[in-house]
Protein backbone atom coordinates (compact mmCIF):
# COMPACT_ATOMS: atom_id res chain seq x y z
CA UNK A 1 0.00 0.00 0.00
CA UNK A 2 1.22 3.43 -0.85
CA UNK A 3 0.54 5.10 2.72
CA UNK A 4 2.19 3.30 6.58
CA UNK A 5 -1.33 2.51 8.45
CA UNK A 6 -0.30 2.90 12.09
CA UNK A 7 -2.03 0.21 14.76
CA UNK A 8 -4.74 -0.56 12.51
CA UNK A 9 -8.10 -1.76 14.44
CA UNK A 10 -11.58 -1.94 13.66
CA UNK A 11 -14.73 -0.36 15.91
CA UNK A 12 -16.28 -4.18 16.99
CA UNK A 13 -13.50 -4.87 18.92
CA UNK A 14 -13.26 -0.90 20.68
CA UNK A 15 -16.90 -0.30 21.27
CA UNK A 16 -18.68 -4.10 21.34
CA UNK A 17 -22.00 -2.59 22.95
CA UNK A 18 -21.99 -1.03 19.83
CA UNK A 19 -23.09 -2.60 16.06
CA UNK A 20 -20.04 -1.13 14.29
CA UNK A 21 -17.57 -2.50 11.87
CA UNK A 22 -15.37 0.41 11.02
CA UNK A 23 -11.50 -0.22 9.91
CA UNK A 24 -9.54 2.50 11.21
CA UNK A 25 -5.98 3.33 12.41
CA UNK A 26 -4.38 5.72 15.17
CA UNK A 27 -2.53 7.23 12.28
CA UNK A 28 -1.33 7.75 8.38
CA UNK A 29 2.15 8.30 7.03
CA UNK A 30 1.39 9.10 3.60
CA UNK A 31 3.08 9.81 0.81
CA UNK A 32 2.02 11.46 -2.38
CA UNK A 33 0.05 15.13 -3.28
CA UNK A 34 -1.81 16.16 -0.43
CA UNK A 35 -6.19 16.50 -1.39
CA UNK A 36 -8.04 18.86 1.13
CA UNK A 37 -11.76 17.95 0.61
CA UNK A 38 -14.36 20.72 2.41
CA UNK A 39 -16.61 18.87 4.47
CA UNK A 40 -19.52 17.24 2.48
CA UNK A 41 -23.24 16.59 3.54
CA UNK A 42 -26.35 15.44 1.96
CA UNK A 43 -26.04 18.06 -1.09
CA UNK A 44 -26.25 17.52 -4.56
CA UNK A 45 -22.79 18.95 -6.16
CA UNK A 46 -24.79 20.50 -9.29
CA UNK A 47 -27.98 21.89 -7.72
CA UNK A 48 -27.36 22.74 -4.29
CA UNK A 49 -30.68 21.16 -3.51
CA UNK A 50 -30.16 19.34 0.07
CA UNK A 51 -31.39 15.80 0.13
CA UNK A 52 -32.91 13.42 2.75
CA UNK A 53 -34.22 15.94 5.61
CA UNK A 54 -33.74 13.74 8.76
CA UNK A 55 -32.46 10.54 7.76
CA UNK A 56 -28.86 9.88 9.25
CA UNK A 57 -27.98 6.88 7.05
CA UNK A 58 -28.51 8.45 3.82
CA UNK A 59 -27.48 11.89 4.42
CA UNK A 60 -23.89 9.76 5.04
CA UNK A 61 -24.40 7.94 1.77
CA UNK A 62 -24.78 11.22 -0.14
CA UNK A 63 -21.93 12.91 1.06
CA UNK A 64 -19.48 9.70 1.01
CA UNK A 65 -20.91 9.10 -2.57
CA UNK A 66 -19.73 13.45 -3.06
CA UNK A 67 -16.38 12.43 -1.38
CA UNK A 68 -15.93 9.48 -4.12
CA UNK A 69 -16.44 12.41 -6.82
CA UNK A 70 -14.63 14.83 -5.68
CA UNK A 71 -11.52 12.42 -5.00
CA UNK A 72 -11.82 10.76 -8.44
CA UNK A 73 -11.96 14.04 -10.10
CA UNK A 74 -8.75 15.56 -8.09
CA UNK A 75 -7.14 12.25 -9.07
CA UNK A 76 -7.55 10.22 -6.01
CA UNK A 77 -9.58 7.39 -5.07
CA UNK A 78 -11.13 6.53 -1.51
CA UNK A 79 -8.32 3.63 -1.07
CA UNK A 80 -5.94 6.60 -0.40
CA UNK A 81 -8.01 8.74 2.39
CA UNK A 82 -5.77 9.23 4.93
CA UNK A 83 -8.13 11.25 7.34
CA UNK A 84 -11.70 11.72 8.13
CA UNK A 85 -13.61 13.85 10.34
CA UNK A 86 -17.57 13.56 11.50
CA UNK A 87 -19.32 15.94 12.66
CA UNK A 88 -23.09 14.66 14.01
CA UNK A 89 -25.94 17.20 15.41
CA UNK A 90 -26.81 14.17 17.44
CA UNK A 91 -24.92 11.30 19.51
CA UNK A 92 -28.02 8.98 18.62
CA UNK A 93 -27.29 8.99 15.02
CA UNK A 94 -23.44 7.67 15.66
CA UNK A 95 -24.18 4.29 14.85
CA UNK A 96 -26.26 4.85 11.83
CA UNK A 97 -23.78 7.17 10.34
CA UNK A 98 -20.57 5.20 11.17
CA UNK A 99 -22.20 2.28 9.59
CA UNK A 100 -22.87 3.58 6.36
CA UNK A 101 -19.46 5.58 6.13
CA UNK A 102 -17.63 2.52 7.16
CA UNK A 103 -18.84 0.79 3.89
CA UNK A 104 -17.20 2.85 2.13
CA UNK A 105 -13.84 2.31 4.05
CA UNK A 106 -13.57 -1.51 4.27
CA UNK A 107 -9.56 -1.92 4.54
CA UNK A 108 -9.04 1.53 4.31
CA UNK A 109 -8.34 2.11 7.90
CA UNK A 110 -8.27 6.24 7.66
CA UNK A 111 -7.39 8.10 11.01
CA UNK A 112 -11.00 8.80 12.23
CA UNK A 113 -12.05 11.89 14.60
CA UNK A 114 -16.06 12.38 15.93
CA UNK A 115 -17.57 15.40 16.54
CA UNK A 116 -21.05 16.06 18.25
CA UNK A 117 -22.37 19.72 17.08
CA UNK A 118 -24.92 21.85 18.06
CA UNK A 119 -25.58 22.56 14.57
CA UNK A 120 -24.41 22.26 10.57
CA UNK A 121 -24.57 25.44 8.28
CA UNK A 122 -28.21 23.93 7.29
CA UNK A 123 -30.37 22.87 10.23
CA UNK A 124 -31.53 20.06 7.87
CA UNK A 125 -28.07 18.58 7.64
CA UNK A 126 -27.41 15.38 10.40
CA UNK A 127 -23.81 14.93 9.55
CA UNK A 128 -21.23 16.56 7.73
CA UNK A 129 -17.83 14.47 6.56
CA UNK A 130 -14.46 16.14 6.08
CA UNK A 131 -11.66 14.02 3.97
CA UNK A 132 -7.66 14.31 3.68
CA UNK A 133 -6.59 12.16 1.00
CA UNK A 134 -3.46 12.19 -1.60
CA UNK A 135 -2.77 11.54 -4.94
CA UNK A 136 0.16 8.94 -4.61
CA UNK A 137 3.51 9.29 -6.27
CA UNK A 138 3.81 7.60 -9.05
CA UNK A 139 6.47 5.35 -7.33
CA UNK A 140 3.95 4.42 -4.47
Amino acid sequence: MAHTRMRTFNTRDTYPEQNLDNDLSQGVVARGTTVFLRGQVSQDLDSRESLHAGDPALQTQKAMENIELLLEEAGSCMAHVCRIVVYLTDIRHRESVYREMGRWLKGVYPCSTGLVVSALARPEWLVEIEVTAVIPDESS
